[in-house]
């Protein structure tokens, strides 16, 4: 054994009291004691964890030829000190790093109560993506800088306060300051810098849009419910009763059937049984005198506001010969007066959030202000201060509550984007802050006799469609924080498409096995999808649109357009197809056809353009700007855009909006020599590189590069769910430029929501649309109905040299519809 250190480098328990007491820091840790062992093993023994014999040399080391080298058999006490203390350090590292875990271990269990508990996963997430090297021909590409996340406004005691901030219409279409989330304060500049690339035309005399005035085109829509202004201030709605807005029972037990049929399946935030229990028990108390208690009372008006908002004004005149605008304006009223006597601001019942949420949801669709935006940072704020952005299963173990919990809180996670995009300026909550889970695909009646609560469910329930919309809002949540990480180069444009592929290919193979083409709900069910799955690459890529001095790469640009189209198409059939006609007030909340604004933008870029795409778009621009098909397509671009650009500079002028002074200005268009150059420069490197990504899904993959491609047929795929998603750096759900089909004939073999209806839906498209599509059927293929059972998709790819070939064809309508084309 080595011999003990001195007193000043040794064990401090071997110093006096005295100098034990002089050296001792006020905090200083225990050292730690080790035992100092002689060496008698050669180095190379001690390295290889070999018996050594210790001779002179070893046979170890005589055997494989090494050198056998031995440590001198004692060292000075310097050399001894200096071991010590070695030792005495990495020992207090080691205790410190257990300690550090100890630590961190009961931290994360305090703040459970029951373990660590990780939130939802969204699908396709579990390994999250190292940030991929971008493809060559978006190494240099930059997004625009005419596009912010904030607005500004002059100060001017003239600015009339009195104009609701709703911004401009055109048709369906309606933008204020904002344009998919961003401002742009010179997107009047940017219109008339696309317009000097249209050629002149002379239909002015058939411009729809001459006669309108900045009064009617300012001014809300028929869709704008706004909140009270004395919602939260007057002290006069508590004294208002019951009995002052409730009508009669038979009236109010017909608004809440048509509510379970065309709110409670998109927007859902009760659990039915129990809510038509206490519905039942509201009216026993009434009818005995008895006034319920104030929570209830709100959700039921809040109901009744939805069930209301959901109807057509000829089915209100034709079933209560009441006009809808006084019914909605009765229920709003009355909901206000509920939740302020059941003291919203301050309170601590889950009821009466979740009443205030139904409230909200009625409201913010398709026109918002920054009224509606206020209202749900409030929300926000109090759901926050009730721990909803914790996961129930904390604080009880009741699955009906954990379940209204979970449906509330992501409610409240979809208002905030719906209004943060329409006003402003980003999401309010994000996904750190939160681990609330998902609520499960059940039933109602599972929860209710607590069947396997906390499993999903393998078919469809009554929460598919709200579960689906769910992980949708939560991934554009991911990109609305990812965005911005563009701009600053810690993420690239490749990762985030990227991601989008992986959530859209987890989300299809876990849905699209029990979706069947003749259930009217389980079509309605993928067409939300499709409209929030295309709109996530409009999301990304939309800031990287093309501009006065360059235009998109084809690949980016194809996919872009692409995803635009399929998103006014899935929004076509929901507003056009009898079966699905109940749940069209709602396609409002899911887009506001800021899509259009991109392919009036970026196919009229370049001169080069499919005719059959180019139909397809104008079917999907007519629909949306009420435009007649017998105007041709660029005269009737240029009238949009001229339309649109004039509108824009009013309301700017109007609301005094305010530019960054150090935006650049939308300049004119570059030089033909330039252009050329680019060309050639992007010609290049399209022919150079052979980038690509392979995605196989089922039992087939495809390989695509970017560039033209000609695109091989797909045709008699075994199942919905083995459809391939194939992009040069992402996917989408993609479009057939060549099989647009002109006349669908939806026929619903299958019961409907209720099981006892059996309908037949007309056409897909408008008369006029019905028109404009015959005139282009010579250059369209026939799509022939499916003859598979449920869940197959037959489809035929294009064989064009479109640029969108490069695509798959994913036809959503042809693939849950049965349909027959007819041509002349």
């Amino acid at each position: 054994m080595f011999p003990t250190p001195s007193p000043p480098h040794g064990n401090s328990s071997r110093a006096s009291p005295s100098v034990t007491g002089e050296r001792k820091a006020p905090k200083e840790q225990p050292r730690i004691r080790r035992r100092n062992r002689l060496i008698t093993s050669c180095l190379e023994c001690r390295r290889r964890k070999l018996k050594c014999d210790k001779l002179q040399p070893c046979t170890n080391c005589t055997k494989f030829s090494r050198d056998c080298l031995y440590i001198a058999p004692a060292l000075d006490p310097a050399g001894q000190a200096k071991i010590a203390n070695l030792k005495e350090k990495m020992g207090m590292l080691e205790k410190t790093l257990e300690e550090d875990i100890a630590r961190r271990t009961r931290s994360e269990q305090s703040i459970t109560g029951m373990g660590v508990l990780s939130k939802s996963q969204l699908p396709g997430m579990a390994d999250d993506l190292s940030d991929q090297e971008d493809e060559e021909d978006v190494k240099d590409l930059v997004p625009t800088s005419l596009a912010i996340e904030d607005a500004a406004y002059y100060e001017d005691e003239d600015v009339n306060e009195d104009l609701i901030d709703l911004g401009i219409s055109l048709g369906k279409l309606r933008i204020t300051e904002r344009v998919g989330g961003f401002v742009r304060p010179r997107f009047n500049e940017e219109l008339g810098q696309a317009i000097k690339k249209l050629p002149k035309t002379e239909d002015s005399n058939l411009n729809p849009f001459l006669k309108q005035s900045p009064s009617t085109w300012m001014a809300p829509g028929h869709e704008y419910i706004p909140p009270s202004s004395s919602f939260c201030f007057s002290s006069g709605l508590h004294k208002t009763t019951l009995l002052t807005h409730l009508p009669s029972k038979v009236m109010v037990d017909k608004l809440m059937d048509h509510y379970w049929r065309a709110v409670h399946i998109v927007a859902r935030t009760v659990h039915r049984p129990s809510f038509e229990r206490q519905y039942e028990r509201f009216w026993n108390d009434i009818s005995v005198g008895i006034e319920p208690r104030s929570s209830f009372q709100a959700v039921v008006f809040a109901a009744l506001l939805s069930s209301t908002i959901s109807m057509t004004e000829n089915k209100i005149l034709e079933e209560f010969g009441v006009a809808r605008d006084s019914l909605v304006d009765n229920f709003r009223e009355g909901t206000e007066a509920a939740l302020s006597r059941a003291n919203f601001l301050h309170t601590t019942r889950l009821e009466t959030l979740q009443a205030f949420v139904m409230y909200l949801i009625s409201l913010c669709r398709a026109e918002v202000t920054r009224a509606h935006s206020a209202l749900t940072g409030t929300c926000i704020r109090l759901a926050e201060c009730m721990s909803l952005h914790r996961d129930p299963s904390h604080y009880t173990s009741n699955a009906i509550e954990q379940h209204v919990r979970r449906l509330v809180w992501y409610q409240i996670c979809f208002l905030d984007l719906r209004t943060c995009e329409a006003t402003g300026p980003r999401p309010q909550i994000r996904r750190e802050d939160f681990d609330t889970r998902f609520p499960n695909n059940i039933d109602d009646a599972d929860l209710e006799k607590g069947i396997q609560v906390n499993e999903d469910r393998n078919y469809f329930t009554d929460m598919t469609i709200m579960r689906m919309r769910i992980e949708c809002y939560e991934m554009h949540r991911v990109l609305w924080t990812e965005r911005p990480k563009l701009d600053s180069k810690r993420t690239t444009l490749t990762t985030l498409l990227s991601k989008i592929q992986r959530f859209c290919q987890a989300m299809e193979k876990t849905y699209l096995p029990f979706l069947h083409k003749n259930q009217p709900l389980h079509v309605l069910a993928m067409e939300i999808y499709g409209i929030l799955s295309c709109r996530m690459y409009v999301m990304v890529l939309q800031k990287f649109t093309s501009t006065h001095y360059r235009i998109m790469p084809e690949r980016l640009r194809s996919m872009s357009m692409s995803c635009a189209i399929m998103t006014l198409e899935h929004s076509m059939v929901i507003e056009t197809t009898p079966a699905l006609s109940t749940w069209s007030w709602y396609v409002g909340a899911l887009h506001q056809n800021h899509a259009a604004l991109l392919l009036l933008s970026e196919f009229y870029i370049t001169n080069e353009r499919d005719p059959s795409v180019e139909a397809r778009i104008w079917r999907c621009l007519d629909h949306v700007f009420s435009l007649s098909p017998s105007i041709t397509g660029e005269a009737k671009c240029r009238m949009v855009l001229e339309e649109l650009r004039g509108r824009i500079e009013t309301y700017h002028a109007t609301r005094r909006v305010r530019a960054p002074a150090r935006m650049e200005h939308a300049g004119p268009p570059e030089d033909p020599g330039a252009s050329e150059q680019r060309d050639r420069r992007s010609s290049s490197v399209q022919s150079g590189v052979s980038s690509s990504f392979t995605v196989s899904s089922g039992n087939s993959s495809h390989h695509l590069q970017p560039g033209y491609q000609h695109q091989s047929q797909m045709a008699n795929l075994d199942s919905m769910a083995s459809l391939n998603y194939s992009l040069g750096a992402g996917n989408s759900p993609a479009l057939h430029p060549q099989a647009s089909a002109e006349v669908h004939n939806y026929t619903f073999a299958g019961p409907a929501h209720d099981g006892t209806i059996s309908q037949s839906a007309g056409t897909g498209t408008s008369p006029s649309q019905g028109q404009h599509s015959h005139e282009q059927s010579e250059s369209s293929i026939t799509t022939g109905s499916s003859s598979e059972p449920n869940n197959a998709a037959g489809m035929l790819g294009g064989t064009g040299g479109s640029p969108l070939d490069m695509l798959p064809e994913i036809d959503w309508v042809s693939s849950y519809f049965p349909f027959q084309q007819e041509y002349d």
